[in-house]
Protein backbone atom coordinates (compact mmCIF):
# COMPACT_ATOMS: atom_id res chain seq x y z
CA UNK A 1 0.00 0.00 0.00
CA UNK A 2 1.17 3.55 -0.73
CA UNK A 3 0.89 5.74 2.39
CA UNK A 4 1.39 9.48 2.31
CA UNK A 5 1.88 11.10 5.74
CA UNK A 6 0.92 14.72 6.35
CA UNK A 7 3.07 16.29 9.08
CA UNK A 8 5.79 13.66 8.69
CA UNK A 9 8.42 15.92 10.29
CA UNK A 10 6.82 15.67 13.72
CA UNK A 11 8.28 13.16 16.14
CA UNK A 12 5.09 11.11 16.29
CA UNK A 13 4.28 11.11 12.58
CA UNK A 14 7.89 10.41 11.69
CA UNK A 15 7.60 7.33 13.90
CA UNK A 16 4.41 6.33 12.10
CA UNK A 17 6.40 6.46 8.85
CA UNK A 18 9.01 4.05 10.23
CA UNK A 19 6.35 1.59 11.43
CA UNK A 20 4.66 1.70 8.04
CA UNK A 21 7.99 0.92 6.40
CA UNK A 22 8.48 -2.02 8.77
CA UNK A 23 5.07 -3.31 7.70
CA UNK A 24 6.12 -3.23 4.06
CA UNK A 25 4.25 -0.17 2.86
CA UNK A 26 5.61 2.40 0.42
CA UNK A 27 5.88 5.60 2.46
CA UNK A 28 6.19 9.27 1.50
CA UNK A 29 5.36 12.41 3.45
CA UNK A 30 4.80 16.15 3.38
CA UNK A 31 5.64 18.81 5.93
CA UNK A 32 6.29 22.54 6.01
CA UNK A 33 9.56 22.32 7.95
CA UNK A 34 11.57 19.21 8.70
CA UNK A 35 14.63 19.45 10.94
CA UNK A 36 16.92 17.05 12.83
CA UNK A 37 16.72 14.58 14.36
CA UNK A 38 13.57 13.56 12.48
CA UNK A 39 14.74 14.73 9.04
CA UNK A 40 18.01 12.85 9.44
CA UNK A 41 16.24 9.70 10.58
CA UNK A 42 13.71 9.68 7.74
CA UNK A 43 16.30 10.40 5.05
CA UNK A 44 18.49 7.57 6.37
CA UNK A 45 15.51 5.22 5.97
CA UNK A 46 15.03 6.28 2.36
CA UNK A 47 11.63 7.87 2.95
CA UNK A 48 10.82 10.53 0.37
CA UNK A 49 10.05 13.93 1.91
CA UNK A 50 8.10 16.63 0.06
CA UNK A 51 8.39 20.18 1.34
CA UNK A 52 5.24 22.19 1.87
CA UNK A 53 1.58 21.22 1.54
CA UNK A 54 0.96 21.45 -2.17
CA UNK A 55 -2.00 19.48 -3.59
CA UNK A 56 0.34 18.46 -6.40
CA UNK A 57 2.07 16.14 -3.90
CA UNK A 58 -0.92 13.82 -4.22
CA UNK A 59 -0.43 13.62 -7.99
CA UNK A 60 3.25 12.84 -7.48
CA UNK A 61 2.82 9.95 -5.02
CA UNK A 62 -0.73 8.68 -5.79
CA UNK A 63 -1.45 7.41 -2.24
CA UNK A 64 -3.85 4.63 -1.37
CA UNK A 65 -4.22 6.11 2.12
CA UNK A 66 -3.36 9.51 3.61
CA UNK A 67 -2.32 9.57 7.28
CA UNK A 68 -3.00 13.00 8.77
CA UNK A 69 -1.14 14.44 11.74
CA UNK A 70 -2.78 16.52 14.46
CA UNK A 71 -1.00 19.76 13.53
CA UNK A 72 -2.95 20.04 10.28
CA UNK A 73 -6.30 21.82 10.19
CA UNK A 74 -9.07 22.60 7.78
CA UNK A 75 -7.85 25.23 5.35
CA UNK A 76 -4.54 23.50 4.79
CA UNK A 77 -4.28 23.12 0.99
CA UNK A 78 -3.30 19.47 1.12
CA UNK A 79 -6.01 18.60 3.65
CA UNK A 80 -8.58 20.32 1.45
CA UNK A 81 -7.35 18.41 -1.59
CA UNK A 82 -7.67 15.08 0.27
CA UNK A 83 -11.26 15.89 1.21
CA UNK A 84 -12.25 17.24 -2.20
CA UNK A 85 -10.84 14.23 -4.05
CA UNK A 86 -12.53 11.79 -1.69
CA UNK A 87 -9.28 10.06 -0.78
CA UNK A 88 -9.11 7.58 2.07
CA UNK A 89 -7.61 9.16 5.19
CA UNK A 90 -6.99 8.30 8.83
CA UNK A 91 -5.32 9.84 11.87
CA UNK A 92 -1.85 8.77 12.89
CA UNK A 93 -2.99 7.49 16.28
CA UNK A 94 -5.81 5.39 14.82
CA UNK A 95 -3.50 3.95 12.17
CA UNK A 96 -0.96 2.94 14.82
CA UNK A 97 -3.67 1.40 16.99
CA UNK A 98 -5.08 -0.67 14.13
CA UNK A 99 -1.91 -1.63 12.31
CA UNK A 100 0.84 -1.81 14.97
CA UNK A 101 -0.78 -2.28 18.39
CA UNK A 102 -3.62 -4.72 17.83
CA UNK A 103 -2.94 -7.97 19.67
CA UNK A 104 0.19 -6.58 21.40
CA UNK A 105 0.98 -6.07 25.09
CA UNK A 106 1.06 -2.28 24.97
CA UNK A 107 3.06 -0.37 27.59
CA UNK A 108 1.97 3.27 27.34
CA UNK A 109 3.73 6.16 29.09
CA UNK A 110 1.61 9.25 29.75
CA UNK A 111 2.22 12.52 31.59
CA UNK A 112 2.92 16.17 31.03
CA UNK A 113 6.67 15.65 31.46
CA UNK A 114 9.12 12.79 31.05
CA UNK A 115 7.18 10.66 28.57
CA UNK A 116 9.96 10.41 26.02
CA UNK A 117 12.77 9.56 28.44
CA UNK A 118 10.62 7.08 30.38
CA UNK A 119 9.39 5.35 27.23
CA UNK A 120 12.91 5.24 25.82
CA UNK A 121 14.30 3.76 29.03
CA UNK A 122 11.48 1.23 29.21
CA UNK A 123 12.04 0.10 25.62
CA UNK A 124 15.75 -0.28 26.32
CA UNK A 125 15.15 -2.33 29.48
CA UNK A 126 12.98 -4.74 27.49
CA UNK A 127 15.55 -4.82 24.66
CA UNK A 128 18.38 -5.50 27.11
CA UNK A 129 16.32 -8.38 28.49
CA UNK A 130 16.17 -9.92 25.00
CA UNK A 131 12.47 -9.17 24.43
CA UNK A 132 12.95 -7.09 21.22
CA UNK A 133 9.98 -4.76 21.83
CA UNK A 134 8.32 -2.58 19.28
CA UNK A 135 8.21 1.09 20.17
CA UNK A 136 7.03 4.51 19.08
CA UNK A 137 8.68 7.34 21.01
CA UNK A 138 8.53 11.12 20.60
CA UNK A 139 12.29 11.41 20.22
CA UNK A 140 15.27 9.34 19.15
CA UNK A 141 16.71 7.07 21.88
CA UNK A 142 20.43 6.91 21.23
CA UNK A 143 20.55 3.19 22.05
CA UNK A 144 18.32 2.49 19.05
CA UNK A 145 19.05 5.36 16.65
CA UNK A 146 15.41 5.47 15.51
CA UNK A 147 12.20 6.70 17.13
CA UNK A 148 10.07 3.71 16.15
CA UNK A 149 10.20 0.09 15.04
CA UNK A 150 7.70 -2.74 14.83
CA UNK A 151 9.78 -5.17 16.92
CA UNK A 152 8.75 -8.66 17.97
CA UNK A 153 5.57 -9.66 19.75
CA UNK A 154 4.19 -9.28 22.28
CA UNK A 155 5.57 -6.06 23.78
CA UNK A 156 5.15 -2.57 22.33
CA UNK A 157 6.18 0.62 24.16
CA UNK A 158 4.45 3.83 23.14
CA UNK A 159 4.69 7.42 24.29
CA UNK A 160 1.08 8.24 25.15
CA UNK A 161 0.42 11.87 24.29
CA UNK A 162 -2.66 13.69 25.59
CA UNK A 163 -2.67 16.11 22.65
CA UNK A 164 -5.67 15.81 20.31
CA UNK A 165 -5.72 13.17 17.57
CA UNK A 166 -6.61 15.09 14.39
CA UNK A 167 -8.78 17.90 13.07
CA UNK A 168 -11.60 15.34 12.72
CA UNK A 169 -10.97 13.53 16.04
CA UNK A 170 -10.56 15.76 19.09
CA UNK A 171 -9.96 12.95 21.58
CA UNK A 172 -6.50 12.66 23.07
CA UNK A 173 -4.23 10.39 21.03
CA UNK A 174 -3.66 8.03 23.94
CA UNK A 175 -7.27 6.82 24.11
CA UNK A 176 -6.57 4.84 20.92
CA UNK A 177 -3.75 2.75 22.40
CA UNK A 178 -5.53 0.45 24.91
CA UNK A 179 -2.51 -0.41 27.08
CA UNK A 180 -2.07 -3.37 29.37
CA UNK A 181 0.57 -1.39 31.30
CA UNK A 182 -0.12 2.33 31.75
CA UNK A 183 2.37 4.75 33.33
CA UNK A 184 1.14 8.12 34.65
CA UNK A 185 4.20 10.27 35.31
CA UNK A 186 2.62 13.60 36.26
CA UNK A 187 -0.12 16.01 35.26
CA UNK A 188 -0.01 19.78 34.80
CA UNK A 189 -1.81 22.30 32.65
CA UNK A 190 -0.43 22.44 29.14
CA UNK A 191 -1.62 22.56 25.51
CA UNK A 192 -3.68 25.69 26.12
CA UNK A 193 -4.54 25.78 22.43
CA UNK A 194 -6.51 22.54 22.90
CA UNK A 195 -7.61 22.38 26.54
CA UNK A 196 -9.43 25.27 28.27
CA UNK A 197 -8.28 24.22 31.74
CA UNK A 198 -6.67 21.47 33.80
CA UNK A 199 -10.02 19.77 34.35
CA UNK A 200 -10.33 19.11 30.61
CA UNK A 201 -6.95 17.35 30.59
CA UNK A 202 -7.78 15.44 33.75
CA UNK A 203 -10.92 14.14 32.06
CA UNK A 204 -8.88 12.85 29.10
CA UNK A 205 -6.49 11.08 31.49
CA UNK A 206 -9.50 9.41 33.07
CA UNK A 207 -10.70 8.27 29.65
CA UNK A 208 -7.22 6.79 29.19
CA UNK A 209 -7.56 4.89 32.48
CA UNK A 210 -10.88 3.50 31.32
CA UNK A 211 -9.08 1.64 28.52
CA UNK A 212 -6.76 -0.35 30.83
CA UNK A 213 -8.12 -3.88 31.46
CA UNK A 214 -8.78 -5.30 34.90
CA UNK A 215 -5.83 -7.66 34.53
CA UNK A 216 -3.56 -4.80 33.47
CA UNK A 217 -1.56 -2.41 35.64
CA UNK A 218 -1.58 1.34 36.27
CA UNK A 219 1.72 2.80 37.52
CA UNK A 220 1.25 6.21 39.12
CA UNK A 221 3.43 8.95 40.57
CA UNK A 222 2.25 8.93 44.18
CA UNK A 223 3.36 12.52 44.76
CA UNK A 224 1.23 14.13 42.05
CA UNK A 225 -2.05 15.43 43.45
CA UNK A 226 -3.65 15.85 40.03
CA UNK A 227 -3.08 12.18 39.23
CA UNK A 228 -4.69 11.31 42.55
CA UNK A 229 -7.73 13.27 41.38
CA UNK A 230 -7.75 11.29 38.13
CA UNK A 231 -7.80 8.02 40.08
CA UNK A 232 -10.64 9.31 42.24
CA UNK A 233 -12.78 9.50 39.11
CA UNK A 234 -12.50 5.73 38.89
CA UNK A 235 -9.91 3.04 38.24
CA UNK A 236 -10.61 -0.59 37.38
CA UNK A 237 -7.06 -1.96 37.33
CA UNK A 238 -4.43 -2.72 39.99
CA UNK A 239 -2.34 0.35 40.84
CA UNK A 240 1.34 0.55 41.77
CA UNK A 241 2.73 3.82 43.13
CA UNK A 242 6.20 5.26 42.73
CA UNK A 243 7.98 8.38 43.97
CA UNK A 244 11.06 9.83 45.59
CA UNK A 245 11.92 8.46 49.01
CA UNK A 246 10.84 11.02 51.66
CA UNK A 247 13.55 12.81 53.63
CA UNK A 248 11.44 12.61 56.77
CA UNK A 249 9.58 9.27 56.75
CA UNK A 250 7.58 9.96 59.90
CA UNK A 251 6.29 13.30 58.62
CA UNK A 252 5.60 11.86 55.19
CA UNK A 253 3.55 9.04 56.68
CA UNK A 254 1.11 11.58 58.09
CA UNK A 255 1.18 13.90 55.08
CA UNK A 256 0.61 11.38 52.30
CA UNK A 257 -0.60 7.84 52.77
CA UNK A 258 1.14 6.79 49.55
CA UNK A 259 4.52 8.36 50.32
CA UNK A 260 5.94 5.19 51.86
CA UNK A 261 3.85 2.69 49.92
CA UNK A 262 5.05 1.03 46.76
CA UNK A 263 8.19 1.99 44.87
CA UNK A 264 10.59 4.77 45.75
CA UNK A 265 14.02 5.99 44.75
CA UNK A 266 16.68 7.30 47.12
CA UNK A 267 19.42 9.41 45.47
CA UNK A 268 23.00 8.55 46.40
CA UNK A 269 24.70 11.63 44.94
CA UNK A 270 23.88 15.29 44.27
CA UNK A 271 23.13 14.67 40.59
CA UNK A 272 20.74 11.79 41.38
CA UNK A 273 22.56 9.74 38.75
CA UNK A 274 23.02 7.01 41.38
CA UNK A 275 20.07 5.87 43.46
CA UNK A 276 18.61 2.97 45.35
CA UNK A 277 15.33 1.40 44.26
CA UNK A 278 13.08 0.50 47.18
CA UNK A 279 9.83 -1.46 47.41
CA UNK A 280 7.92 -0.66 50.59
CA UNK A 281 11.25 0.47 52.04
CA UNK A 282 13.21 -2.68 51.14
CA UNK A 283 16.07 -2.29 48.67
CA UNK A 284 15.52 -4.03 45.33
CA UNK A 285 18.34 -2.67 43.17
CA UNK A 286 20.84 0.13 42.76
CA UNK A 287 20.94 2.20 39.59
CA UNK A 288 23.93 4.08 38.22
CA UNK A 289 23.33 5.68 34.85
CA UNK A 290 24.38 8.58 32.65
CA UNK A 291 21.35 10.82 33.14
CA UNK A 292 21.16 13.45 35.86
CA UNK A 293 18.42 15.14 37.86
CA UNK A 294 15.71 14.03 40.26
CA UNK A 295 13.16 14.13 37.46
CA UNK A 296 15.19 11.62 35.44
CA UNK A 297 15.60 9.44 38.51
CA UNK A 298 11.79 9.25 38.71
CA UNK A 299 11.56 8.57 34.97
CA UNK A 300 13.92 5.62 35.46
CA UNK A 301 11.93 4.36 38.43
CA UNK A 302 8.68 4.46 36.46
CA UNK A 303 10.32 2.55 33.59
CA UNK A 304 11.72 -0.04 35.99
CA UNK A 305 8.31 -0.65 37.60
CA UNK A 306 6.61 -0.93 34.20
CA UNK A 307 9.27 -3.39 33.00
CA UNK A 308 8.71 -5.49 36.11
CA UNK A 309 5.05 -5.84 35.10
CA UNK A 310 6.33 -7.22 31.79
CA UNK A 311 8.48 -9.75 33.66
CA UNK A 312 11.87 -8.03 33.95
CA UNK A 313 13.24 -8.14 37.55
CA UNK A 314 14.43 -4.82 39.07
CA UNK A 315 18.09 -5.89 39.25
CA UNK A 316 18.07 -6.77 35.55
CA UNK A 317 16.37 -3.46 34.74
CA UNK A 318 19.02 -1.60 36.75
CA UNK A 319 21.76 -3.29 34.72
CA UNK A 320 20.02 -2.16 31.52
CA UNK A 321 19.72 1.44 32.72
CA UNK A 322 23.47 1.55 33.25
CA UNK A 323 23.79 1.24 29.47
CA UNK A 324 20.96 3.63 28.58
CA UNK A 325 22.26 6.54 26.52
CA UNK A 326 19.38 9.02 26.80
CA UNK A 327 17.31 10.71 24.10
CA UNK A 328 18.36 13.18 21.46
CA UNK A 329 17.63 16.76 22.57
CA UNK A 330 17.39 15.92 26.28
CA UNK A 331 20.25 17.88 27.87
CA UNK A 332 22.28 16.74 24.89
CA UNK A 333 25.79 18.15 24.56
CA UNK A 334 25.97 19.48 21.02
CA UNK A 335 29.62 20.43 21.27
CA UNK A 336 32.21 22.64 22.93
CA UNK A 337 34.33 25.50 21.62
CA UNK A 338 36.94 27.57 23.44
CA UNK A 339 35.98 25.90 26.72
CA UNK A 340 32.26 26.73 26.32
CA UNK A 341 29.84 23.77 26.34
CA UNK A 342 26.62 24.03 24.31
CA UNK A 343 23.56 21.93 25.19
CA UNK A 344 20.29 21.25 23.39
CA UNK A 345 17.15 20.51 25.40
CA UNK A 346 13.49 20.07 24.47
CA UNK A 347 12.11 21.75 27.61
CA UNK A 348 9.29 24.22 26.90
CA UNK A 349 7.20 24.20 30.09
CA UNK A 350 8.27 26.02 33.30
CA UNK A 351 8.39 22.80 35.31
CA UNK A 352 10.61 21.08 32.76
CA UNK A 353 12.78 24.18 32.37
CA UNK A 354 13.33 24.42 36.12
CA UNK A 355 14.06 20.69 36.44
CA UNK A 356 16.59 20.79 33.60
CA UNK A 357 18.36 23.78 35.10
CA UNK A 358 18.41 22.12 38.52
CA UNK A 359 20.03 19.00 37.05
CA UNK A 360 22.64 20.96 35.13
CA UNK A 361 23.40 23.12 38.16
CA UNK A 362 24.00 19.99 40.23
CA UNK A 363 26.52 18.84 37.65
CA UNK A 364 28.41 22.09 36.93
CA UNK A 365 28.36 23.61 40.43
CA UNK A 366 29.20 27.32 40.44
CA UNK A 367 30.05 27.52 36.73
CA UNK A 368 27.99 30.01 34.78
CA UNK A 369 24.86 28.78 32.97
CA UNK A 370 23.64 30.94 30.11
CA UNK A 371 20.13 29.84 29.19
CA UNK A 372 18.60 30.53 25.78
CA UNK A 373 14.85 29.96 25.46
CA UNK A 374 12.60 30.07 22.42
CA UNK A 375 8.99 30.92 23.34
CA UNK A 376 7.73 28.61 20.62
CA UNK A 377 5.02 26.29 21.94
CA UNK A 378 1.41 27.35 21.49
CA UNK A 379 0.99 27.50 25.26
CA UNK A 380 4.04 29.75 25.63
CA UNK A 381 2.91 32.00 22.81
CA UNK A 382 -0.47 32.40 24.47
CA UNK A 383 1.22 33.65 27.65
CA UNK A 384 -0.19 30.95 29.92
CA UNK A 385 3.14 30.59 31.75
CA UNK A 386 4.09 34.27 31.89
CA UNK A 387 3.85 34.42 35.69
CA UNK A 388 5.88 31.25 36.41
CA UNK A 389 8.53 31.39 33.72
CA UNK A 390 10.77 33.87 35.52
CA UNK A 391 11.02 31.66 38.60
CA UNK A 392 11.66 28.61 36.41
CA UNK A 393 14.75 30.34 35.01
CA UNK A 394 15.98 31.29 38.47
CA UNK A 395 19.05 29.00 38.48
CA UNK A 396 20.41 30.52 35.27
CA UNK A 397 23.12 33.16 35.55
CA UNK A 398 21.81 34.73 32.35
CA UNK A 399 18.59 34.13 30.41
CA UNK A 400 18.26 35.12 26.76
CA UNK A 401 14.71 34.87 25.41
CA UNK A 402 13.66 34.93 21.78
CA UNK A 403 10.43 36.88 21.29
CA UNK A 404 8.61 35.35 18.30
CA UNK A 405 6.81 37.56 15.83
CA UNK A 406 3.18 38.21 16.71
CA UNK A 407 3.52 37.60 20.43
CA UNK A 408 0.84 39.64 22.19
CA UNK A 409 2.05 39.62 25.79
CA UNK A 410 4.87 41.46 27.50
CA UNK A 411 7.89 39.15 27.75
CA UNK A 412 9.72 41.77 29.81
CA UNK A 413 7.61 40.74 32.79
CA UNK A 414 9.63 37.49 32.73
CA UNK A 415 13.00 39.21 32.62
CA UNK A 416 11.96 41.65 35.34
CA UNK A 417 11.65 38.67 37.69
CA UNK A 418 15.29 37.83 37.00
CA UNK A 419 16.77 40.99 38.58
CA UNK A 420 18.71 42.13 35.54
CA UNK A 421 19.84 38.63 34.49
CA UNK A 422 17.40 38.38 31.59
CA UNK A 423 17.17 39.94 28.15
CA UNK A 424 14.65 39.65 25.31
CA UNK A 425 15.78 39.50 21.67
CA UNK A 426 13.85 39.77 18.42
CA UNK A 427 16.08 37.53 16.28
CA UNK A 428 18.32 34.50 16.60
CA UNK A 429 21.13 36.52 15.06
CA UNK A 430 20.92 39.05 17.91
CA UNK A 431 21.15 36.22 20.44
CA UNK A 432 24.20 34.82 18.67
CA UNK A 433 25.84 38.25 18.75
CA UNK A 434 25.17 38.56 22.48
CA UNK A 435 26.51 35.09 23.27
CA UNK A 436 29.62 35.63 21.16
CA UNK A 437 30.39 38.71 23.23
CA UNK A 438 29.53 37.36 26.66
CA UNK A 439 30.33 33.64 26.75
CA UNK A 440 33.72 32.74 28.17
CA UNK A 441 35.69 29.59 28.94
CA UNK A 442 34.00 27.46 31.58
CA UNK A 443 30.46 28.60 30.68
CA UNK A 444 27.58 26.26 29.88
CA UNK A 445 25.08 27.46 27.27
CA UNK A 446 21.74 25.67 27.65
CA UNK A 447 19.47 26.13 24.62
CA UNK A 448 15.84 25.11 25.11
CA UNK A 449 13.14 24.81 22.44
CA UNK A 450 10.62 22.30 21.14
CA UNK A 451 11.54 23.27 17.57
CA UNK A 452 14.59 23.60 15.36
CA UNK A 453 15.41 27.11 16.67
CA UNK A 454 16.96 28.09 13.31
CA UNK A 455 19.90 25.72 13.88
CA UNK A 456 21.16 28.02 16.64
CA UNK A 457 23.29 25.31 18.27
CA UNK A 458 25.55 24.68 15.28
CA UNK A 459 25.65 28.38 14.41
CA UNK A 460 26.74 29.27 17.93
CA UNK A 461 29.52 26.67 17.93
CA UNK A 462 30.74 28.01 14.59
CA UNK A 463 30.69 31.57 15.91
CA UNK A 464 32.57 30.63 19.07
CA UNK A 465 35.28 28.88 17.06
CA UNK A 466 35.77 32.07 15.07
CA UNK A 467 36.52 34.14 18.19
Amino acid sequence: MRLHILGIGGTFMGGVALLARDLGHSVTGSDARIYPPMSTQLEAQGIRLLEGYEPAHLDAVKPDLVVIGNTLSRGNPLVEAVLERGLAYISGAQWVAEQALRGRWVLAVAGTHGKTTTAGALAWILEHAGLKPGFLIGGVPENFGVSARLGSEPFFVIEADEYDTAFFDKRSKFVHYRPRTAVLNNLEYDHADIFPDLEAIRRQFHHFLRTVPGNGRVIVNAQDKHLAEVLELGCWSPVEYFGAAPKNPAAARHADEHALAGWSALPLNAEASRFKVLLDGAEQAEVSWGLIGTYNMLNALAALVAARHAGVPPAQAAAALKEFRSIKRRLEVRGAARGITVYDDFAHHPTAIAATLEALRARVGDARILTVLELRSNTMRMGVHRDTLGAALGLADRALLLRPAGLNWNVERVTQALDGRGQVYATVEAILDALALEARAGDHVLIMSNGGFENIHARLLDRLQEK
